[in-house]
C-alpha cells in the first residue's frame, strides 16, 4: 500500500496572504501551477490553499477584482491536512468525502508538501497492466 510521502509534491509555492489576486495569479502562471500554500501569519496559525477554483469563484462568478482583492479574502483556510505516513486509500477518501483535490502534508504543523487527487489516481493507474 502506498503512503503520502510516496506521491506528495515537496516543491511547494507560497504566497502571503495579503498578496494580490493578480500577484497570486502570475505567481500560478510563472510556475505554471493550479494552487498556491498562503503562509501561516504566525507558527500557531493554520496554513491556507488558494486554487483556480477559488478565483473563478471570486473573480468570475462574483464580479471581483483582481487589483483589490487580497489573497486571504479568498483563499481556504484551514485547508484538511494530513501526515505522510497516511495511507493513499485514506487520503483520497478524505478527498472525496470534503470534495476537495488537495490535501497538505503536514508534521507537527510545519509544512512537507501536498497531494493532488491526479497524483493519487497515477498512482492507481500504475498498478494497471
Amino acid at each position: 500500500m502506498k503512503l503520502v510521502k510516496d506521491v506528495m509534491v515537496t516543491e511547494i509555492i507560497r504566497t502571503s496572504p495579503f498578496s494580490t489576486l493578480r500577484e497570486a495569479l502570475s505567481l500560478m502562471k510563472r510556475h505554471k501551477v493550479k494552487s498556491l500554500v498562503v503562509d501561516r501569519q504566525n507558527e500557531h496559525d493554520a496554513w491556507g490553499l488558494i486554487t483556480y477554483t477559488n478565483v473563478l469563484k471570486a473573480v468570475i462568478a462574483e464580479d471581483g477584482d483582481i487589483d483589490l482583492l487580497n489573497v486571504y479574502d479568498v483563499c481556504a483556510k484551514p485547508v484538511i491536512s494530513v501526515g505522510e505516513s497516511l495511507s493513499l486509500r485514506h487520503a483520497a477518501s478524505l478527498m472525496t468525502e470534503h470534495r476537495v483535490k488537495r490535501l497538505l502534508v503536514l508534521a507537527d504543523n510545519e509544512l512537507k508538501g501536498f497531494v493532488v487527487m491526479d497524483d493519487i489516481m497515477q498512482a492507481l493507474l500504475d498498478t494497471i497492466e
